[in-house]
């Protein structure tokens, strides 16, 4: 682990983003840790650190974006300070029957180059409903960039894609919950 996964793993654990115990993801699989990004996006301070460090990234790539866009609820308040960062335009996507769509007038212009932020990726659902969403609606998806990828580098995109932290927690489906696990009562703190 370098220095600057340290300093993140550190901000995670500072602001009590990062808990233990049972917990049923948004993804369905249970887990013994579970990443609440909403603890730390409370904190201004972290919120502009991992920012920071998530567009530094981002153009390591060399990714020209005009647009950031976030899937709410997770990606909100990151999504929108990366873009403050890149000085580029801010939208989100919203739930409305179960399936990710622009709502609030947003739309893309043809081609319109989009970076996708997130906050956690454990199975990369959102992000792909985020892909498919640009796509329909004109723009161009160029990467993806999240704070955590726990998916074990299971996830994968059309796009390139960096993350801040790489942890993989092991996750369980429902029918197949280790004993021990099993007996801590379950939560399921929402994204």
């Amino acid at each position: 682990m370098d220095d600057h996964q340290k300093e993140i793993l550190q901000i995670f654990t500072r602001t009590r983003a990062l808990l233990e115990g049972h917990f049923v993801l948004r993804s369905g699989l249970h887990s013994g840790h579970y990443f609440q990004c909403a603890q730390v996006c409370q904190r201004m301070d972290a919120v502009e650190r991992l920012a920071e460090l998530l567009v530094e990234k981002v153009r390591g790539l060399g990714l020209r974006y005009e647009t950031v866009l976030a899937p709410a609820m997770g990606g909100l308040v990151i999504g929108q300070e990366v873009a403050r960062r890149a000085k580029a335009r801010y939208i989100f996507a919203e739930k409305e029957n179960n399936v990710l769509v622009l709502r609030r007038g947003f739309t893309l212009a043809p081609g319109e180059p989009v970076l996708i932020v997130e906050d956690v990726v454990t199975r990369g659902g959102r992000v792909l409903e985020c892909l498919d969403l640009i796509r329909q609606a004109g723009g161009t998806p160029v990467g993806v960039a999240m704070l955590v990828d726990r998916s074990a580098g299971k996830a994968r995109f059309d796009v390139p894609a960096v993350s801040l932290l790489e942890l993989s927690f092991p996750t369980y489906a429902a029918d197949a919950v280790p004993e021990a696990l099993a007996r801590i009562p379950v939560q399921k703190p929402g994204s």
